[in-house]
């Protein structure tokens, strides 16, 4: 099957369709222009004082999007959470979308744009997939902010007894840049500062991310940051954002971007797109004070976590549900044919040619991701994203699995026909929260670190167990030392496979996880561990999205997907 090359592109249909004023949008869902604080027509914030007012309001229901492990084949996750919502819309729910924003580093990068795509997507895309609001922005001043504070207190005497060789706190920016992993700084002479090893991570690596993602309020934020272990004193005790006296001047520099944005589908369902941790490497959801506040307003609301169900969706069920106190009402799993062939073994050149045999080795993945969803009791549908070089027999063969295995599913279609092609899916996911299943964690705060570590790697990689190297068992020691057992583990790993080996696709068997390196993230809650060789900072590819990127002499954008 040949593709169709008169078919539109995402950011070609974004500028053909017709936005609503920003403030008719809100008119919707209560709000109105005194609760807004605009960004020209068509972006606005929500102000704090109507974010306060709609806490009293009835609380809606918790759709979690998830996905298997992502391939270059794609999977569709935000296009499935656009679609659903609109989908939800039209059969006459009051519905609200929960996005995060996408990052500058994959945009430039892989993705070329990160929101949603064809007919199910969040407007306007330029700006969103560009500077927005500006809080990515905030989110690295403040960061490279308290960078500064910590080399001048070192410069100026140093009265913490900071260790330079024991800072942890990075520099960041919102770009791949695979040259600033490592650097030295401080250096040209005594007046330049005192010299040390640094690095640059991508910004919304930042715990600083996490961390506005994560609060609660302005007061909760300000909490957090103080919290922020930055590194340790030559008597290896903690320091922190605190001991500093600056989580005063971080708050302030981050109060506007604390508040969550307002923008709208190609059907006018209502999106708040906040906050945007990379799941690979951070909790991977959207900011508590936006989910928090579309629960208040609409009676459903779509959200989805980064990456697959083993990433993202961990993440979500075991952070985020503690922050928003609510837990998913059901979860859909996204899949496409296309990643499940790559699963089972296809190369990405070969993906429109029918093969069954592929796609059936394939379903492994998926019914991994099924089995963890499955861990934490949680009612699912599986959304089939399906691509127009599916064939029949294909399509025939992953519905007979589901139906076989008791799989609710449904097919999907929202890339070319929007909310008509996710009227089929917001049935089943309608159907599967009426559900009496109850949330169950997998694994309690009082479990110690290694437990949790060694509980996730098990129940939801599918390994048999976790390698710890010498310095993370050092590291460990350490952290219970200081009474940080009892947090979460927020675990750093390769989104592209279940292992910590980006090359082992479909369901790896008799493998271990290998934790090399811990790192504390106390103002956002949780210690991260850093697995195999995962970066904070990623690198441009070969031909990155950027070189397909220009601007007409109209100012539009051309080439952002």
């Amino acid at each position: 099957m040949t593709i169709n090359k008169t078919v539109p592109s995402d950011i070609e249909i974004a500028q053909r369709s017709k936005m609503q004023p920003i403030i008719q949008v809100a008119n919707q869902i209560g709000l109105n222009d005194e609760d807004l604080e605009l960004y020209g027509k068509f972006k606005a914030k929500i102000g704090f004082d109507a974010i306060r007012r709609v806490q009293t309001a009835k609380e809606g229901k918790l759709i979690l999007v998830t996905s298997i492990n992502p391939t270059p084949a794609g999977e569709g996750k935000s296009t499935v959470t656009v679609g659903l919502g609109d989908a939800l819309k039209k059969l006459g729910k009051n519905t609200m979308i929960a996005m995060r924003e996408p990052s500058l580093g994959p945009v430039m990068g892989v993705k070329g744009g990160a929101t949603g795509g064809g007919y199910a997507q969040v407007l306007p895309m330029e700006d969103i997939n560009l500077h927005f609001t500006g809080d990515i922005h905030a989110i690295t001043s403040a960061n490279n902010a308290l960078a500064a504070f910590i080399d001048n207190h070192i410069h100026q005497g140093n009265e913490l007894n900071i260790d330079p060789r024991r800072i942890i706190w990075k520099r960041v920016m919102d770009i791949n840049d695979r040259a600033l992993r490592n650097i030295i700084v401080g250096l040209g002479g005594a007046v330049q500062g005192v010299p040390r090893e640094d690095g640059f991570d991508i910004t919304v690596a930042s715990e600083i991310m996490a961390i506005l993602c994560l609060a609660a309020d302005l007061e909760d934020l300000k909490k957090r940051l103080s919290l922020i272990v930055v590194g340790y004193t030559y008597d290896k005790e903690p320091v922190t954002v605190g001991n500093l006296r600056v989580e005063g001047a971080l708050t302030l520099l981050l109060k506007d971007a604390l508040k969550p944005n307002l923008v709208q589908t190609i059907e006018q369902t209502p999106a708040l797109v906040h906050g945007g941790p990379f799941a690979n490497i951070a909790h991977g959801c959207n900011s508590v004070m936006a989910t928090k506040t579309a629960l208040k307003l609409a009676d459903y609301v779509v959200t989805e976590a980064g990456f697959g169900a083993d990433l993202g969706a961990e993440k979500f069920l075991n952070i985020k549900t503690k922050a928003i106190e609510k837990t998913p009402d059901a979860v859909v799993i996204v899949a496409t044919i296309r990643a499940l062939k790559m699963h089972g073994g296809m190369e990405k050149k070969n993906l429109t040619v029918e093969n069954t045999q592929a796609l059936e080795d394939g379903l492994a993945n998926l019914k991994k991701h099924i089995e963890t969803i499955q861990s934490f009791n949680l009612p699912f549908v599986v959304a089939i994203n399906r691509f127009h070089t599916d064939t029949a027999e294909e399509i025939e063969l992953l519905s007979n699995w589901c139906n076989m295995h008791q799989v609710p599913y449904g097919l999907t279609e929202v890339w070319g026909k929007g909310s008509e092609g996710g009227k089929e899916l917001a049935g089943e996911v309608l159907k599967a929260m009426e559900s009496s299943q109850s949330f169950t964690p997998i694994y309690s705060l009082s479990d110690s670190l290694k437990e949790k570590m060694n509980t996730i790697a098990v129940n939801v990689y599918g390994a048999k167990g976790v390698v710890f190297s010498s310095k993370a068992e050092k590291q460990i020691q350490q952290f219970e030392k200081f009474g940080w057992g009892s947090l979460p583990v927020c675990m750093a790993k390769t989104q592209y496979s279940l292992s910590d080996d980006a090359a082992l696709l479909g369901r790896p068997e008799d493998f271990t996880i290998t934790i090399r390196d811990l790192i504390p993230k106390i103002g956002a809650g949780f210690i991260v561990a850093l697995t195999g060789n995962v970066m904070t900072m990623p690198g441009l590819p070969k031909e990155p999205a950027a070189l397909k990127m220009d601007v007409d002499k109209d100012g539009r954008a051309e080439g952002l997907f």
